[in-house]
């Protein structure tokens, strides 16, 4: 019996995971690293970014830079490439949440919103899928919200906006890049156990959430990277431009 890796696994990979720092972008990165993959955190904010890679070990490599400046991501992703070879697996979790409604949203918050959460995906996709293409192999996996589909129960209309665009960036470059081995795949989680749930919502707000849940309980940061795990092994390579809901039974499509 062989003792290398199976034919399903990431081992040796080299994943890019943006949010890095944050809740969900941490357990996944964690998730990534248990199974031998080599983990390129991103996130703006580069002390704790460097302390959790860190303590993460050799595996593990901060790369603090803005997303959503596409010379900065250029530059950033070649220094990628040089350093640690080209990335198979790019996660684009990074995000940030609004619950202002259309009146209350100003234009700076707007374009703050549709900056962080749609176009650095679209930078770093574009900017990373050639060597994807030219391997025939890679994995996208964009984090997208039940606000995409709902226009957002409690989330304000950029964040809903935003995360409705992330979707059709999902489709558009599944279709695009089928044929090269390629799959992208969305995630569209619901009231994650993260700081946008547990802080930025009162706790009123957060028991009337919890009875129109059927699971009766909010999402485990765990959960959420499981997903990204299986979405990118091997034998997912026959899903691609799928959007997996991960909401507890809250919305059903």
């Amino acid at each position: 019996m062989s003792s290398g890796p199976v034919a399903d696994s990431i081992h040796g990979k080299v994943a890019l995971v943006t949010g890095a720092a944050g809740v969900l972008g941490l357990a996944t990165t964690r998730s990534l690293l248990s199974q031998g993959v080599r983990v390129v955190m991103n996130d703006i904010q580069p002390e704790r970014l460097n302390a959790l890679a860190a303590n993460l070990g050799e595996h593990a490599l901060a790369a603090p830079f803005d997303i959503s400046n596409p010379e900065e991501v250029a530059l950033q992703c070649s220094r990628i490439r040089s350093e640690w070879g080209s990335v198979d697996i790019l996660v684009n979790n990074a995000g940030i949440l609004s619950n202002h409604k259309a009146e209350e949203t100003s234009a700076r918050e707007w374009r703050q919103v549709l900056a962080t959460n749609l176009d650095g995906a679209f930078f770093l996709s574009s900017v990373l899928l050639p060597d994807m293409k030219s391997r025939r192999w890679g994995r996208i996996i964009n984090t997208c919200s039940l606000a995409g589909k709902t226009g957002g129960i409690t989330a304000g209309t950029a964040y809903a906006t935003s995360k409705g665009a992330m979707q059709s960036l999902t489709f558009s470059l599944a279709r695009e890049t089928a044929a090269f081995g390629i799959t992208v795949n969305g995630i569209a989680p619901a009231y994650v156990k993260t700081p946008m749930v547990m802080e930025q919502l009162t706790e009123t707000q957060r028991t009337e959430l919890l009875k129109t849940i059927p699971v009766g309980r909010f999402c485990e940061p765990e959960e959420f990277a499981h997903v990204v795990r299986f979405l990118a092994s091997p034998l997912a390579g026959f899903i691609t431009g799928e959007i997996i809901d991960l909401n507890g039974g809250l919305h059903f499509d």
